[in-house]
């Protein structure tokens, strides 16, 4: 007899039928994928904001100033494989969990994808240089395209601004869907149980 396990929903499915890794990560347990995702954004945001104290606040000059692990690991903070890796774990997180988010959410979240995608070639663009010595221009250090027009510091915290925003909204609109629009297939869904209620009221 073959065996079975249940979906999202509840329904059995056959052993055949099986929900891949990237299925899981989209249904049941998108949930908690998002909050280990979230946690690592606000991590990163930490930094960026903790780096911008130090600056503006506290004087400190941008050589100095290198958020919170700076303080006891500054050859870390200064590597640009340390970047460029935030860079792509934050695309490949946005990209893997797109599938769970469904009407306006996923528009909102795709939109901070692409502006992601973007802030990955500007960090591929400054981790080649610092691998190959290399720099654009002839400049001293490693420098981005739009590091020409604004200096790196605000140049990062502007991109991550951009790429959160429509995350933010994006993760509202799954939480809370919009009358009308059918709730994602995960738990996400402040709503899901009333809608749920309402289906079997109509059924």
């Amino acid at each position: 007899m073959a065996a079975s396990v249940p979906n999202v929903q509840g329904h059995i499915l056959p052993a055949s039928s099986r929900p891949t890794l990237s299925e899981k990560l989209n249904a049941q347990w998108h949930e908690k994928a998002l909050w280990v995702f979230m946690a690592i954004v606000l991590a990163h945001w930490g930094e960026h904001l903790a780096q911008a104290y130090q600056i503006w606040v506290l004087g400190w000059p941008i050589s100095k100033s290198n958020g919170i692990l700076g303080l006891w690991y500054p050859w870390l903070i200064k590597t640009e494989a340390l970047h460029y890796g935030y860079a792509l774990v934050m695309l490949i997180g946005i990209w893997v969990l797109r599938k769970g988010f469904v009407g306006r959410s996923h528009t909102w979240w795709m939109v901070a994808f692409w502006i992601q995608f973007w802030h990955h070639i500007e960090h591929l663009l400054l981790i080649i240089q610092a691998t190959t010595h290399h720099n654009l221009m002839g400049k001293p250090v490693p420098y981005s395209i739009i590091q020409f027009f604004i200096p790196r510091v605000q140049l990062h915290l502007f991109y991550n601004a951009i790429v959160f925003i429509p995350m933010v909204i994006g993760m509202y609109y799954h939480m809370f869907p919009p009358k009308g629009e059918t709730p994602a297939a995960c738990s996400c869904s402040w709503y899901k149980d009333d809608a749920n209620e309402e289906a079997d009221c109509h059924a």
